[in-house]
């Protein structure tokens, strides 16, 4: 869905890849020619882009506070890329460890009604660096990161809300609030 449907707010949960790595995937993004790059930094998604009603944003705050508190700080390791062609026009950043943390994660923050939805795709952990490109720019930054690796902490996540429309140069994703996962 492109637009937010009258009455409901577009909300995401994701995380951050920290700096350096973060900056240097998300310029390798704009290399690509991939526009989303300018407003969307390099990080994991947990939860899609998902619409619910405004007076439901309180309980699913609570939710993501509950599913936090349950959960602990874990290390994710970036290694190589990976690509969804030829089902999605979608090269990625691979995840070599952190993936089963990521997937407990993502089920959990989705256990509740408000965010029961269905999904076009199984969720599949991964940082996005080309999208919705010529198939030689996807080429391309698929050979150029075939070797990237990064490890670091992941000690939280941040629920977004979203204006303006997916994939267009107005749209703007606004952190809301930021949850963190506690030391093991």
């Amino acid at each position: 869905m492109l637009h937010s449907k009258e009455g409901t707010i577009r909300i995401g949960v994701a995380f951050d890849v920290p700096p350096p790595w973060g900056p240097e995937l998300t310029r390798a993004r704009a290399e690509s020619g991939d526009p989303q790059a300018a407003t969307i930094p390099a990080h994991v998604t947990l939860l899609g882009p998902t619409e619910i009603d405004p007076d439901q944003l309180s309980a699913v705050e609570e939710h993501l506070a509950a599913v936090a508190a349950d959960h602990h700080a874990f290390e994710l390791l970036l290694r190589g890329t990976g690509t969804f062609r030829p089902i999605s026009e979608v090269v990625f950043v691979a995840i070599a460890s952190g993936i089963s943390e990521c997937e407990l994660l993502a089920r959990e923050i989705s256990a509740i009604d408000a965010l029961t939805v269905p999904r076009a795709y199984p969720y599949h952990p991964h940082v996005t660096v080309a999208q919705d490109v010529p198939p030689d720019a996807l080429d391309r930054i698929f050979e150029q990161l075939a070797t990237f690796e990064a490890r670091f902490p992941v000690g939280g996540f941040t629920l977004f809300t979203h204006t303006g429309e997916l994939r267009s140069a107005n749209a703007r994703w606004h952190p809301q609030r930021d949850y963190e996962l506690p030391e093991p």
